[in-house]
């Protein structure tokens, strides 16, 4: 059994903003660099051709020489799942969990924070708000003994923190950061679920990765090999796009454009008859896939549906080089920030995920776990490490190196002029210009930046803040 589902355990927390970079390394450069084309105003040191994968990727000498192969990531994500507490094996879940366990899973996520927190209009949480949705959590209500219930995700849905869609904020006015929000998952996504709240509108469930409440009607329950099993057999189609959608299709309202996130894996039915229309419309110019849907009752029902080939999906899982890990991460370029999936976007631990989910990879959802996962390539930072060290190992770093600070991480692009350029998804973001003025930054989205100029404070670089750098390939080794 997974003791980590069982036992209590306090979730790493974003309460701080993140980044996601992507760097190439100096030695890795083409004899004759590619013209980077216009300067662009704003941010410091950017050019439009910084702006494309294919500038960065001809930039390197190895551009299509696999980082990992598919042998290689499968043994990556078998350590992930042994080694990583913040992976969780559903599947592995005793048959009855007791009411203490059950608890104890609750309380580790919803803790009311410690700050004051305002609704949407600016306005106090009020103690009687605050009582009524801590009641809903229904501990009080825990049977002695729970038997897990299996589902499978039918829509795109957010995870909060307490079975509420009441939005909160720290700051009266800021309305972008939800304190409630945790996460999301996707259609497919497989789920035990092991609590309801008293009002019955939300679950508490476990996934892989996450624990945490869900809205009811976004989970369609089935028994426990059909969940689990869904997916498993190919032949498949993989999202390689940042989303991809069903057909539309009035008949089956369900299955009618659902969006579908990069990394998405759904299985297709490739004995549909050729002349059989799906939902309406005879499925030539699509893929017929296999879909979950929640039926009146709440049980899960497989039903089919048309994924179209103008769509971005592959067939399997994209092999895991350079040039595609660029493409991947410049396919969300100017996508909005969404703290915990909020916005029908993400935010830089779930653009990060979302890219390497895209090749086959497995990682924690949020920046602290993956940063510091026992089953990830890692060079930490430490407060004795100098400003030499971090600089020289910041110039060492290479093109998908993730490179994180507290509570965020940067995807590394490569360098240019003896600067290093990442892609993140930030919510902020400050530097000083060219005459030593401050400039307040608010990117709020999928941005290319310089990293060296990034300031955490008036007097802190990013770098002199980096934790650690990760690198799914062969051990990290900094230059001397």
């Amino acid at each position: 059994m997974n003791q980590s589902l069982a036992a209590p355990r306090h979730w790493p927390r974003r309460f701080t903003l993140a980044l996601c970079l992507l760097a190439v390394p100096a030695s890795a450069q083409a004899p004759q660099a590619p013209d980077p084309g216009a300067p662009l105003p704003y941010v410091i040191g950017l050019h439009e051709a910084y702006l494309t994968p294919q500038y960065w990727a001809a930039r390197l000498d190895n551009a299509d020489t696999p980082l990992l192969d598919r042998t290689q990531i499968n043994a990556q994500n078998a350590r992930m799942r042994t080694q990583d507490a913040h992976i969780q094996d559903i599947a592995a879940l005793p048959p009855q969990l007791t009411a203490a366990q059950v608890r104890a899973s609750v309380s580790a996520l919803s803790i009311w924070p410690t700050w004051p927190l305002y609704d949407d209009r600016g306005q106090p949480i009020t103690a009687a708000l605050r009582a009524s949705i801590e009641a809903n959590l229904g501990v009080a209500a825990i049977a002695a003994q729970v038997a897990p219930q299996y589902g499978l995700v039918v829509k795109r849905a957010a995870l909060r923190t307490f079975p509420t869609d009441t939005r909160v904020f720290s700051t009266p006015g800021d309305t972008d950061i939800d304190r409630f929000q945790e996460s999301a998952l996707f259609p497919g996504d497989a789920v035990a679920i092991i609590h309801r709240s008293a009002d019955g509108r939300w679950l508490f469930v476990h996934s892989q990765r996450y624990s945490a409440w869900i809205d009811a009607g976004s989970v369609a329950s089935g028994d426990k090999a059909t969940v689990l099993g869904y997916g498993t057999q190919g032949p498949y189609r993989i999202v390689t796009g940042a989303v991809a959608h069903t057909a539309f299709t009035p008949e089956e309202p369900r299955l009618s454009q659902l969006q579908l996130e990069m990394g998405v894996r759904v299985p297709v039915l490739a004995d549909w008859p050729a002349g059989t229309p799906v939902n309406g419309q005879q499925p030539h110019a699509g893929w017929v896939v296999q879909l979950p849907v929640r039926e009146a009752d709440g049980r899960l029902a497989l039903r089919p549906a048309l994924l179209p080939r103008s769509q971005d999906t592959a067939p399997d899982y994209l092999p895991l080089t350079p040039r595609l890990l660029l493409q991947q991460a410049f396919k969300f370029l100017g996508e909005r920030y969404g703290w915990g999936h909020d916005y029908n976007a993400r935010d830089c631990s779930g653009f990060i995920s979302e890219i390497y989910r895209s090749f086959g990879v497995l990682l924690p959802r949020n920046t602290g776990a993956q940063a510091s996962s026992p089953a990830l390539d890692s060079l930490p930072f430490g407060a004795g490490d100098d400003t030499v060290h971090r600089d020289r190992a910041v110039a060492a770093a290479q093109t998908g190196d993730l490179v994180y600070i507290p509570g965020h991480v940067m995807l590394t692009l490569g360098h240019v002029d003896g600067r290093t350029w990442v892609i993140h998804d930030v919510a902020g973001g400050s530097w000083r210009d060219g005459d030593g003025t401050h400039v307040q930054a608010r990117l709020n989205g999928v941005s290319v930046t310089p990293l060296e100029p990034m300031l955490a404070s008036d007097s802190a670089r990013y770098i002199d803040r980096i934790t650690h750098i990760v690198r799914l390939r062969t051990p990290l080794k900094i230059r001397e």
